[in-house]
């Protein structure tokens, strides 16, 4: 028997088994990694293999790190069994330029490069930061529709930032993933750093221990520990969910809230607004989700805040002349979108009926913050645009893309006698929802012939909007034909979903997300939809798109054509003189 031709296949099987034993080598930051001259940041260099400190020579620009790096060095000789890891915490670069970091062993190099910068002098006194969250064209379009109206092709009026005079397209992947989720693109802006999903305020490496992982300091952090500026934090979500996380926060995992909650005690922040009160109660509080028995609102009280638990409270305490710091939770959960509090009363509306709007929220946040000769930095979520385009209900986004077109007019009236405020509105990230027609209940056939399209679209008929921009009726004859790009298996009924959020899919007895019968019991033409996403997915997911970022006042001019996200906590850092 010929035993040569099995050599070479002998051979790959052996390295083959002999590579899953071996672990990437790494280095954090990151390769071609942005920093801002002065920020923190923990500098982390993982090692394929074990070996002893002395083996390891670590050279930034060529010198050893030690002539530049003057923090101890944490060893760890073999790091969940994947080899050895050297820690720096709390580093600064406070030189601008390109910097090389190189690390050398026995068996092997490592390097990576990164682009230190500064900032120039401070250039606005206050930054106001709207996300609007997952809010993608499609939102944006369908709430000008239904706020403004549009006659022979134009459009009877604009969304408040539709005319900002400052546009550009974000690219918001992160560093593991084409695809990204809230904390990772909200931590890009607050830190500048791209990081993984599920992440924020850390680079992913192999620690164990979801708050091990390399930090690097976010914008809140950056002033408080170089200014004198207020900050504010405000979300219609739960406050420890990853935008209003992402300002504060430095976990592997997003779902870390009771952490997170923690973090925003001890930030400092002077205005925090939201949802997820659950999380700021001890354990044996009725509802409290958290595992010990810290009160954390207790420990606000302490710390000086005026407390506030519903809009009147809210606005009492926001208008209030002595108020300078303002901590108020309205929901134990994420808070009621504006569709259901001001119309539908569904949802949870009839068991917390005086939650504040998103305009409340920032209106009382500015009243606050603006208190401060100083400056300020405020950042506001539309949370539950998101929350809507996951489930498929566009409706509700739309209405909470009118919120926050609200919120922001808000923050342009303040802007009018402030003009050294630059005010930006942005997604985080984009959904895959799109409008392909009208849908028309007069048109003959089943339910899928009443999609016009083309000429046959027309236009629908929404009722005039209110001065808030809301229409009293959404359940017309001729509506949106709003339609997803990517979704579980449902059932399509081309209506608005009026007794609740939009369910589409419910786990079978296998475990898969199947079509949620309720809605062919209630419509019996709903269309069955075959889902294109794996079966494990209940609801829509994030896509990959641009996002459209708009800006106005003084460092607007920054944004334009296409940006990276990082590039969006440069702008801001510049613009506050950051990195002097």
């Amino acid at each position: 028997m010929n035993t040569s031709f099995f050599k070479p296949i002998l051979l790959l099987a052996i390295f083959a088994s002999l590579s899953n034993l071996v672990h990437s080598a790494a280095i954090y930051p990151i390769q071609n990694a942005a920093i801002l001259a002065g920020s923190q940041f923990d500098i982390k260099v993982e090692l394929d293999s074990v070996v002893s400190i002395e083996e390891v020579d670590v050279r930034l620009n060529g010198k050893p790190i030690s002539s530049t790096i003057k923090q101890q060095v944490s060893f760890i000789p073999n790091e969940a069994g994947k080899g050895s890891s050297l820690l720096y915490r709390d580093v600064q670069l406070a030189k601008a330029g390109p910097y090389t970091l190189t690390v050398k062993t026995s068996q092997a190099t490592q390097q990576v490069t990164w682009d230190v910068y500064a900032s120039g002098p401070r250039k606005v006194k206050n930054i106001i930061l709207f996300v609007g969250d997952g809010m993608t064209i499609a939102n944006r379009t369908s709430a000008r529709v239904l706020s403004k109206g549009i006659s022979e092709g134009k459009y009877q009026g604009k969304l408040s930032f539709d005319d900002m005079p400052n546009m550009a397209l974000i690219g918001t992947s992160g560093s593991d993933s084409l695809i990204t989720d809230s904390a990772n693109s909200m931590s890009a802006y607050t830190t500048g750093h791209k990081t993984a999903v599920n992440a924020m305020g850390v680079y992913v490496s192999r620690a164990s221990d979801n708050l091990s992982h390399p930090k690097v300091e976010t914008i809140a952090e950056l002033i408080k520990r170089k200014t004198n500026m207020s900050v504010g934090i405000v979300s219609d979500a739960e406050l420890q969910d990853a935008t209003p996380g992402a300002m504060v926060a430095h976990t592997r995992r997003r779902a870390d809230k009771s952490y997170i909650a923690d973090q925003l005690l001890a930030s400092g922040a002077e205005v925090i607004l939201g949802g997820g009160s659950a999380y700021f109660y001890p354990q044996t509080s009725n509802g409290s989700k958290r595992k010990d028995e810290k009160n954390l609102v207790e420990q606000f009280k302490l710390k000086g805040y005026e407390l506030a638990f519903t809009k009147n409270e809210l606005l009492k305490m926001g208008n209030a002349v002595g108020t300078k710091k303002l901590f108020g939770v309205f929901h134990p959960d994420n808070m009621d979108g504006s569709l259901d509090r001001f119309f539908l009363k569904k949802n949870t509306v009839e068991q917390y009926p005086d939650q504040p709007d998103l305009t409340d929220m920032t209106r009382s946040a500015i009243n606050v913050l603006s208190k401060n000769p100083n400056g300020f930095f405020l950042m506001v979520e539309a949370a539950l645009i998101d929350k809507f385009n996951h489930p498929l209900d566009w409706e509700r986004a739309a209405f909470d893309t009118i919120m926050l077109s609200n919120a922001v007019q808000i923050a342009k009236d303040f802007a009018k006698t402030h003009p050294d405020t630059l005010i930006i509105v942005t997604p985080d990230h984009t959904h895959s929802g799109s409008i392909s027609g009208v849908v028309n209940d007069a048109k003959p056939g089943p339910l899928r012939e009443k999609v016009g399209v083309y000429a046959d679209a027309g236009y629908p008929n929404y009722p005039k909007a209110n001065i808030e921009g809301y229409p009293n009726q959404i359940d017309v004859s001729k509506r949106l034909a709003f339609f997803y790009g990517n979704y579980p298996d449902h059932y399509e009924t081309l209506h608005p979903k009026l007794d609740g959020t939009f369910q589409p899919a419910v786990k079978d007895e296998s475990g898969k997300y199947v079509a949620n019968p309720k809605y062919i019991q209630l419509q019996e033409d709903a269309i069955h939809v075959g889902g294109n996403l794996p079966s494990h997915q209940e609801s829509g997911v994030h896509t990959a798109d641009d996002a459209v970022l708009n800006a106005i006042g003084p460092g607007a001019e920054q944004f334009r054509g296409f940006m990276d996200n990082t590039e969006v906590f440069k702008v801001m850092v510049k613009s506050l003189g950051l990195g002097q």
